[in-house]
C-alpha cells in the first residue's frame, strides 16, 4: 500500500498508509520519483512557526481568521508542492498526458498520487509535462523557479537597473540568474553563507556580499554602486533581518519586492529609517492563495509555470550544485529533522522513491 507523509503537529511526522482506488473519469495516477522539501513554507509548518499554526486564511474575506470552534487550524496536514512523478495510468478520456510521461505537480510527498487532471491544470502549481527524462533533478525546481519568476515580474526591472537579491537559497539563486536574463547591469547577491555566495558568483552575480559584516548592507552596496542604492531589492530569505537589509539597499524612490514567507513579527524592520526617508515602494510577491498575476489576464499560472519550465529545460537557468542532499522516502522524518538542525548545510534537499 502506498504511503503519504503526514504532519500531526510541530516536529511530529509519520508515514501513513494511503488506500488506492480505481481511476474516475478525467483522472491520472502517478508514481513518485523525486520530491523537494521547501526550506521556507514546509519548515515553518514543521516547526509550528507558520501563520497557519493558529489561524486559517479565509479566501472570501482575504483575511486570516480564527478557525471554527472545535477544529484545528493546521494539523494534521500533508507537506510538499515539488513532486516529480511518472504517469502510470490514465482514465480512458484523458488525452493530455500518457503512461510513461514524467510530470511535475504541486502535490504532497507521497508514493502514489491520483489527480483530477482538469483541476490540476487550474491549480496554483499546475501539472507540467517534463520534455525529457534526462537530468530529472531539473524538474524538481519548476515550482520554485515559478516563485522566482513571479518575484522578477513583480519587480518590473528595467534594462540597466541595479538589483540586489537578499537570501541565496534555491529561490534566491534562481532569481539571480533571471535578473541577468533581464539585462540587469549589476546584481548584488547577499547571504551570510560563503558557499552560497560562491554559488551565486558562479551563476552570474556581479557582486556577492556578506550581510553579517560590520558595515551595513546599504553602505556595502553604495560603495560598489557609485554611491547609490539599487533600483530594485528582492528579498527572498523570509527573514525580517533580510527585509531590513533590502530596505537599506534600496535607493531613493526604489522598489523592494518581498517574496519570502515571513514568520511572526518583524522586530528587526525599522520603518522610520530608509523605508520612510527614501520613499520606498514595498511590494509583496506571491502567486498562490488565489492571488492573480499583476499582469493578468496576460499572465496566469499556466504561463508562469510553462515559462519557468522552459528556462530550466533550455539551461537558461541552471540548478547545478543546488541539490545538496537526498534522503529515501522511508527517512522523510529524519530529512526534516536534519534540515531543521542544519538549515544552511544544503541549498536543496530531496526525497527519493523506489
Amino acid at each position: 500500500m502506498p504511503r503519504t507523509l503526514v504532519l500531526d503537529g510541530p516536529r511530529q511526522l509519520r508515514l501513513s498508509d494511503q488506500p488506492t482506488r480505481p481511476l474516475r473519469p478525467g483522472e491520472i495516477r502517478m508514481r513518485a520519483k523525486l520530491s523537494g522539501i521547501s526550506h521556507g513554507t514546509e519548515l515553518s509548518l514543521y516547526r509550528g512557526t507558520s501563520a497557519f499554526s493558529d489561524k486559517v486564511f479565509d479566501r472570501g474575506l482575504r483575511a486570516f481568521v480564527e478557525p471554527p470552534a472545535g477544529s484545528a487550524a493546521t494539523y494534521p496536514v500533508t507537506l510538499g508542492y515539488e513532486m516529480v512523478g511518472e504517469v502510470t495510468e490514465v482514465a480512458p478520456d484523458v488525452t493530455e498526458v500518457a503512461v510513461g510521461d514524467l510530470v511535475h505537480t504541486g502535490t504532497p510527498h507521497q508514493e502514489e498520487t491520483v489527480l483530477d487532471l482538469a483541476a490540476s491544470l487550474r491549480a496554483t502549481y499546475p501539472l507540467v509535462r517534463v520534455p525529457t527524462g534526462e537530468r530529472p533533478e531539473r524538474a524538481l525546481f519548476i515550482s520554485l523557479a515559478a516563485v522566482a519568476l513571479q518575484a522578477v515580474h513583480d519587480a518590473e526591472m528595467k534594462l540597466g537597473d541595479a538589483v540586489s537579491v537578499h537570501g541565496l537559497g534555491t529561490i534566491g539563486l534562481l532569481t539571480v540568474q533571471m535578473c541577468r536574463l533581464e539585462g540587469i547591469q549589476n546584481v548584488f547577491a547577499l547571504d551570510p553563507d560563503p558557499e552560497r555566495r560562491k554559488l551565486a558568483s558562479g551563476l552570474g552575480a556581479s557582486h556577492v556580499l556578506d550581510p553579517s559584516e560590520e558595515l551595513p548592507v546599504g553602505l556595502q552596496i553604495r560603495e560598489l554602486n557609485d554611491g547609490a542604492g539599487v533600483d530594485v531589492a528582492i528579498e527572498v530569505s523570509g527573514n525580517d533581518r533580510g527585509l531590513q537589509g533590502a530596505l537599506e539597499a534600496a535607493g531613493l524612490g526604489a522598489t523592494v519586492v518581498a517574496a519570502g514567507f515571513y514568520q511572526g513579527g518583524a522586530a528587526n524592520v525599522r520603518l522610520g529609517e530608509e523605508f520612510h526617508h527614501n520613499r520606498l515602494s514595498l511590494i509583496a510577491s506571491i502567486g498562490a492563495w488565489g492571488a492573480p498575476h499583476r499582469k493578468a489576464p496576460l499572465w496566469n499560472r499556466r504561463r508562469v509555470m510553462d515559462t519557468a519550465s522552459r528556462l530550466l529545460y533550455t539551461d537558461r537557468v541552471s540548478v547545478d550544485g543546488l541539490l545538496g542532499r537526498q534522503f529515501p522516502f522511508d527517512q522523510a522524518p529524519e530529512a526534516y529533522r536534519w534540515i531543521d538542525e542544519h538549515p544552511r548545510a544544503a541549498v536543496k534537499v530531496a526525497l527519493t522513491y523506489h
